[in-house]
């Protein structure tokens, strides 16, 4: 409904739209007493949503007041095949390359340059990811909101820095 109505508002935004359309969209309560706006879109159109995706998402935000909001593509995890079957799986259906993929997506207008796994001392871990500093002014109020939603739709900590600059 909001993106239909964002469509009406903005002239140079309707010719974006026009052809795109979202799956799902869904709430999430992250930590903070935060809310997230996650909007699922096709894996077909998620090229086409990224050319338009800050100025969205800054117009979403403004439509959801107090709300952030995350855009993903929709991906398939398939299960391994069993023994003894002919059937392959696809690489981009494994649960590895699809949790990477939506960790990407979470954070897009900023890059990931570099991950790390921390094993705990009590058998927990905690993924480590490093995002490009370039993108610090616009995601860096955001970092606690990535990694709740990536916490909730994967299940994995994670936790977001910007890597030291000092020479």
């Amino acid at each position: 409904q909001a993106s239909f109505d964002l469509e009406n508002t903005n002239q140079d935004t309707k010719s974006n739209l026009k052809d795109l359309y979202i799956n799902s969209a869904s709430q999430i309560d992250v930590s903070g007493g935060k809310k997230v706006v996650v909007i699922h879109v096709s894996y077909c159109l998620r090229k086409s949503f990224r050319k338009i995706h800050p100025r969205l998402v800054r117009e979403l935000e403004k439509k959801f007041s107090g709300k952030e909001v995350v855009l993903i593509a929709t991906r398939r995890i398939v299960r391994p095949p069993k023994n003894g079957s002919a059937a392959q799986r696809p690489k981009i259906r494994t649960l590895t390359v699809v949790h990477d993929a939506v960790l990407e997506d979470i954070v897009y207008p900023a890059e990931i340059v570099g991950k790390h796994t921390r094993y705990r001392l009590d058998g927990s871990k905690i993924m480590k990811v490093l995002l490009d500093s370039k993108a610090k002014n616009d995601t860096e109020n955001k970092l606690e909101t990535f990694a709740g939603v990536y916490r909730k739709l994967s299940g994995k900590y994670v936790a977001f820095e910007f890597p030291n600059t000092e020479a």
